[in-house]
C-alpha cells in the first residue's frame, strides 16, 4: 500500500516527482498538504448550509456510454477512477460515495475547478468596482508590461482569449504548463535558470498572436487573473476565497489552496475541498448565486456567463475544444454545454474533476477522480451521460418537455441555437 510503513518502501513512496502519475495520484490527490505547501481557506464562523442525506437507488439507472455500449451509473462510476461522488437534488444529497483515500471529511485536489472559484472572486470584485473586464492586466500588474500580456484585458484572461504563448499539452514535459509547475513547486526543477516563483515565471511568457482571438485553454490565464485580484485588494487569494465564496456558501469545512515557495496561491488548480462543500458551491450556482437569501456571486455575472454571444460561440467553435464539447462555450471561468435536458454549467479539472450544474433537472453533481491520464474524453463524456441520466430520473423530465428549464430566465438555450462541431471524440 502507498505511504504505509515508517518510512514506506521506496516503491510505495509518493513524491514530488511521481504524485501526478498513476497509481500514486490515487493517494496524493487526497493528501496534498503532505506534498506541497498549502494555505487555509476559512469556512468562517457562520452557519453551515444544511445538506441532509436522502439516498436513492440511482446506481442502477441505465444509460448508453459515448461508444453506444449499454451500462448503468454504477458501471461508469466504477470504471472512471472515482474517489468521491455527491449528487444533490432539491437540497438533499441523493447519492454519495467514497473510495480509496477519500472520505466525507477529506479535502481532495480540485485541479482546474479552482479556476471557477477564482472567477467568482473576480465577479465580486467587478461588482464592487475594484475591477473591470475592460481594464488592462497591466493596469494592476505592471510587471507584466514586457510579457505577452501587454495589451491584454481582464476580459481576455477571463475567457482565455489572450494572445500569450502557452502550451497546455500535459504530455510534453517541456510545455509551458509543465515548466510552470516547476516554478510553482509542483515538480522538481529541471529547466536551468527557471524563476523560483509562479508570478516571476508569468513575466517571462511571450506573445503568440492578437488578444481577443480564438478560445485557447491556458492555465496561466487564471494565474494572471488571481494576481490581478490580489493586487486590486491587497489580499491573498486564500483569504479572498474564504471571505467572498467559502464562508458565504456555508461550507462545512475549511478548504485549502496549494502555494509556491514564496506563498503565492496556485490559482489555476491548487484548491482542495470536500465533495460535499463543492456540492454546496454548485447549489449556490444553481440558485443563481444565492444561498439562504445571501448573495454570493452577482446575478449579473452569472447571467453574462450563461449568455452566449456570437463572438463567444465562434471563438469556442474554432478552438481545439470545439469538437470535444460541441455547442459549448467558455465564459468567466465556467464551461457550458447543451445537453438533452438543457444547458449545463460545468467546472472541470484534469484527471477527472467535475462539478455539473443542470437547471433543467435541478441537479448538482460532483465527481472527484484520479484518472491515470490528465485527459480522457471517453471518461469525461461517460460521466456527463451518467449525470444526465441521474438528473432526468430525479426530475422525471422528458427530453421533449417544453417546460424544462435551460438556464437563468431570459437566457436562450443551447439546443435552440443548434449544436456546433462534430460528435464527441
Amino acid at each position: 500500500m502507498l505511504m504505509h510503513g515508517f518510512p514506506p518502501p521506496a516503491d510505495a513512496q509518493v513524491t514530488l516527482t511521481n504524485w501526478q502519475e498513476p497509481p500514486y495520484n490515487r493517494w496524493s490527490f487526497s493528501h496534498m498538504r503532505e506534498l506541497v505547501p498549502t494555505q487555509r481557506i476559512s469556512k468562517g464562523p457562520g452557519p453551515v448550509t444544511p445538506l441532509p442525506a436522502a439516498p436513492l437507488p440511482l446506481g442502477e439507472i441505465a444509460l448508453h456510454r459515448v461508444d453506444g455500449a449499454e451500462a448503468v451509473v454504477d458501471d461508469v462510476l466504477d470504471g472512471t477512477y472515482t474517489d468521491a461522488v455527491v449528487v444533490a437534488h432539491g437540497g438533499r444529497v441523493v447519492l454519495e460515495r467514497y473510495t480509496g483515500e477519500t472520505g466525507p471529511d477529506t479535502p481532495h485536489l480540485l485541479m482546474s475547478i479552482s479556476k471557477s472559484v477564482v472567477g467568482c472572486v473576480a465577479g465580486n470584485l467587478v461588482e464592487r468596482g475594484l475591477l473591470s473586464p475592460a481594464h488592462l492586466v497591466t493596469d494592476h500588474v505592471p510587471e507584466l508590461g514586457h510579457s505577452g500580456y501587454r495589451g491584454a484585458s481582464l476580459r481576455d484572461v477571463l475567457d482565455m482569449r489572450s494572445g500569450v504563448e502557452f502550451s497546455e499539452d500535459y504530455t510534453d514535459l517541456n510545455a509551458e504548463v509543465r515548466v510552470m509547475e516547476e516554478a510553482m513547486g509542483w515538480r522538481p526543477a529541471s529547466h536551468g535558470q527557471l524563476p523560483g516563483s509562479m508570478y516571476a515565471y508569468l513575466t517571462t511568457l511571450g506573445g503568440a498572436g492578437n488578444h481577443g482571438g480564438v478560445f485557447d485553454y491556458r492555465s496561466c490565464e487564471t494565474d494572471v487573473l488571481g494576481w490581478v485580484c490580489e493586487r486590486a485588494t491587497k489580499t491573498r487569494m486564500a483569504d479572498l476565497v474564504g471571505e467572498l465564496v467559502w464562508s458565504p456558501i456555508g461550507a462545512e469545512r475549511d478548504a485549502e489552496i496549494t502555494c509556491d515557495g514564496v506563498g503565492t496561491a496556485i490559482h489555476d488548480g491548487g484548491m482542495c475541498a470536500t465533495a460535499r462543500d463543492l456540492a454546496r458551491f454548485g447549489a449556490m450556482l444553481l440558485a443563481g448565486g444565492e444561498v439562504a437569501g445571501r448573495r454570493v456571486v452577482p446575478a449579473s455575472w452569472l447571467r453574462e456567463s450563461w449568455t452566449v454571444a456570437p463572438d463567444i460561440r465562434d471563438a469556442f467553435a474554432r478552438s481545439v475544444s470545439g469538437p470535444y464539447l460541441p455547442g459549448g462555450w467558455y465564459r468567466n471561468k465556467f464551461w457550458f454545454l447543451p445537453r438533452e435536458h438543457g444547458d449545463v454549467l460545468l467546472c472541470l479539472g484534469i484527471h477527472g474533476q467535475m462539478l455539473y450544474v443542470s437547471p433543467g433537472t435541478g441537479t448538482v453533481a460532483v465527481k472527484l477522480s484520479s484518472w491515470p491520464d490528465a485527459q480522457a474524453p471517453g471518461m469525461l463524456h461517460d460521466t456527463l451521460l451518467a449525470f444526465d441520466a441521474i438528473g432526468a430520473a430525479l426530475a422525471g423530465t422528458a427530453a421533449n418537455d417544453p417546460k424544462r428549464r435551460h438556464g437563468p430566465p431570459g437566457v436562450a438555450a443551447g439546443l435552440s441555437r443548434g449544436r456546433i462541431g462534430g460528435p464527441p471524440q
